[in-house]
């Protein structure tokens, strides 16, 4: 069993910064591959950006590509997500999931395990 909990979170101005956290709890976390998805009022959950086990492969949406990084630190059990020139199209609930596996996945049902997930609200 894997436990996530997603922190950091919050209310900032478009063009603003926002780092969020996934601390993972269980065995074997260098094992998970891991990602963020989303998910706005009134749409479903889509995913944001992805990274494998060993953090040296990642993909992402292309709606976030070239203003967030995905990273992780094995030795803490944490993923990040940092996220620069935010926009109120940003504005959702963020989500950490993961699932053992040694390759990147995207995919929504290729994951097992979901954190309960952080608000992020970019103003205008």
């Amino acid at each position: 069993q894997v436990h996530l909990v997603e922190s950091g979170g919050g209310l900032v101005q478009a063009g603003g910064s926002l780092r969020v956290s996934c601390a993972a709890s269980g065995r074997s976390f260098s094992r998970l591959a891991m990602a963020w998805f989303r998910q706005a009022p009134g749409k479903e959950r889509e995913f944001v950006a992805g990274i494998n086990w060993k953090g040296d492969s990642t993909a992402y949406a292309d709606s976030v590509k070239g203003r967030f990084t995905i990273s992780r630190d094995n030795l803490k059990n944490t993923m990040y997500l940092q996220m620069n020139s935010l926009k109120p199209e940003d504005t959702a609930v963020y989500y950490c999931t993961a699932d053992y596996s040694l390759g990147l996945r995207i995919g929504i049902q290729e994951y097992a395990y979901w954190g309960q997930g952080t608000q992020v609200t970019v103003s205008s």
